[in-house]
């Protein structure tokens, strides 16, 4: 009875009419959007960018600046990717591992266009694999060959590797767990790889 009465008495509204209470109270509780640029996806916390890409604004930026002369598109037509999409979007796929249809809908893309953005860092980066990867660093792969066919007559080895459980005590904090082992004990699982003269070349503990 109530509605019908509200539209005969002003027939010119299409919707319904709201109670100036009611106008009140939804501007008080109104929230200012702040709608962050989607261009750029470095606008964003340093906690939330380490944890999205595992690197630092810093190191992002340091990738960015080291790939774009080979990602960069030459055209914005069709809305086509910035250097730092397609850069945070490798890193997030490196980072977690997970699948494209994932990094697709976080991103708000089609799982194309992120197959080609990794496609394309990944190529870059392959490019700069001798620069940054170098493994034995202190003398020349071959001079490492040679002294280890001298010990044992093994061709093609560089080094000699091993791992074991570092005993430790129990550190304090909520990350207390991830230091026991599978003998109930706390320890530190190290890798260690050394050359022929017992130089330790490679040292990873986790």
């Amino acid at each position: 009875m109530g509605k019908s009465v509200a539209a005969m008495s002003c027939p010119f509204l299409r919707e319904q009419p709201v109670a100036e209470g009611a106008r009140i109270i939804r501007r008080a509780f109104q929230i200012n959007r702040v709608l962050r640029d989607r261009q750029d996806p470095l606008a964003q916390p340093e906690s939330v960018i380490v944890e999205r890409y595992c690197f630092s604004r810093e190191g992002v930026i340091y990738i960015m600046n080291l790939l774009e002369p080979h990602i960069k598109c030459s055209t914005r037509r069709s809305r086509a990717l910035t250097t730092a999409q397609t850069v945070c979007i490798a890193l997030r796929f490196f980072a977690s591992g997970t699948f494209l249809y994932t990094i697709g809908d976080a991103e708000n893309l089609v799982k194309s266009a992120v197959c080609r953005a990794i496609r394309k860092v990944y190529l870059a980066l392959k490019q700069f694999l001798g620069v940054f990867v170098v493994f034995p660093s202190h003398l020349r792969p071959q001079v490492v060959k040679q002294n280890f066919f001298a010990i044992a007559g093994f061709p093609n080895v560089i080094g000699a590797i091993d791992c074991t459980h570092i005993l430790i005590k129990a550190p304090p904090g909520p990350n207390e767990g991830d230091f026991v082992n599978r003998k109930g004990v706390h320890s530190v699982n190290v890798q260690m790889v050394c050359d022929s003269m017992f130089h330790i070349t490679n040292v990873e503990a986790k």
